[in-house]
């Protein structure tokens, strides 16, 4: 059964590279990704084969520029065509975005920005020799964040650094839940930089490094059991004195900061995946009612009244939330708006919460069969579980912003002299 897409072209005002864009993720996903899923997720493993059909397809240049030879999408289109790869296969979405990031940070965020001339073409000259890599090499780049501290939400400096030597850096220090470790060929680690040994750590001097796989002191620890997500690989990430030469920085040196306060936007990019899983546990439940999920008996249960209102909750629901996240990821730019800013704190978390509620109730609608591992209802349930609490923007944190950013104004506090 060909899928329909999750934002119709026409219905939702997308310009042709959108559609384009959606519609080749979209029947990649769906030929390829779909049926390797469960595989991938029964065995914990990577799911090798899909990024090289991404590479085959042109998708893992997908955010480059088209002046460097990429396809040129902006954070929006990717948002819309990472939404139908993760209705297939949420681990390919998940760790797929953790290489476009990269693409994404260093391409049309970083072009929308104000850079002095010479500070313009140092990063013009240094991201040219990553893209290359992608696009010439079939290179995969990951984003490790998380530290299992406060830094990945910004409340604190990174614990990895990079020592300034003769030629380049010196980075030490620990990622955990680093997705694709082991199997990306550039890690692009976000470090506090560091002239001397004794410095201040201070977020100001965050700076963005590709480190290579293969380089010296670089090192993946740990299993990789987890509840869902299980093709991501996200094992614990070990940098032991790893030296880096100049020009592997993804951003000139003090950029980062600045480019991360002035694009919030950005840190949305976790929620295509859990946008298509949403699609995907309503696409599931509507032809498990028809009787037409291949492998299972073509019995209809869709006239029953009690599944019929379960439905129409499950739809009511799923429009809501792709309303909002259209509209916030329609609003991307830099230095947004308080209520701009506020919506895509609204988005990530309806996204983020209801992708796994939708996923009970189409469980508690299809019945047991449904909980069957034969069946990717199951998945999506477990894949869907823990998106509320990845970084930087967890479902806690997002209503301590909303909140906060509803109560006060810039600058204004409780506190009394």
């Amino acid at each position: 059964m060909k899928l329909q897409p999750i934002f119709n072209p026409s219905d939702w005002n997308l310009t042709q590279k959108q559609a384009a864009l959606a519609e080749q993720s979209r029947e990649l996903a769906a030929s390829k990704f779909a049926p390797r899923a469960a595989k991938y997720d029964k065995e914990a493993s990577f799911p090798t084969e899909n990024y090289q059909d991404l590479a085959n397809a042109g998708l893992l240049g997908i955010c480059i520029p088209e002046s460097e030879g990429g396809l040129g999408a902006d954070l929006k289109t990717y948002m819309i065509a990472a939404a139908e790869i993760g209705r297939s296969c949420g681990a390919t979405a998940l760790t797929f975005n953790m290489h476009v990031s990269s693409c994404l940070w260093t391409g049309s965020l970083l072009d929308e920005l104000e850079l002095a001339p010479d500070i313009r073409a140092q990063h013009e000259t240094m991201r040219r020799l990553h893209y290359k890599r992608i696009l010439d090499e079939g290179k995969i780049y990951s984003q490790p964040f998380s530290e299992g501290g406060a830094a990945a939400a910004g409340f604190k400096a990174f614990g990895t650094t990079a020592l300034k030597v003769d030629g380049g850096w010196k980075v030490t220090g620990k990622k955990i839940f680093a997705s694709l470790s082991g199997h990306a060929n550039f890690y692009g680690a976000l470090c506090t930089a560091l002239q001397t040994p004794d410095d201040k750590h201070s977020r100001r001097n965050t700076m963005y490094l590709a480190v290579p796989a293969d380089a010296d002191g670089v090192r993946v620890e740990g299993e990789w059991d987890p509840l869902g997500m299980r093709g991501t690989v996200s094992r614990t990430l070990i940098f032991d004195n790893v030296f880096v030469p100049d020009e592997a920085q993804l951003m000139p040196q003090g950029i980062y900061p600045s480019a991360a306060m002035r694009w919030p936007h950005m840190f949305m990019t976790l929620t295509p995946t859990y946008m298509g899983i949403a699609q995907a546990c309503y696409d599931f439940t509507v032809a498990y009612l028809r009787g037409e999920v291949p492998g299972t008996p073509p019995v209809k249960r869709r006239m029953f009244p009690t599944k019929q209102l379960a439905v129409a909750q499950m739809r009511i629901m799923l429009e809501q939330t792709k309303s909002l996240w259209f509209q916030a990821i329609s609003e991307a730019k830099p230095d947004p708006s308080q209520d701009s800013i506020m919506r895509a704190w609204s988005a990530q978390h309806t996204v983020m919460e209801n992708a796994n509620e939708l996923a009970q109730l189409a469980i508690r609608t299809c019945g047991g069969q449904s909980m069957l591992r034969s069946l990717p209802l199951e998945r999506l349930y477990r894949d869907s579980r823990c998106g509320s609490l990845m970084l930087p923007w967890t479902a806690e944190l997002c209503l301590d912003k909303i909140g906060k950013g509803a109560l006060y104004n810039a600058g204004e506090s409780d506190d009394h002299e």
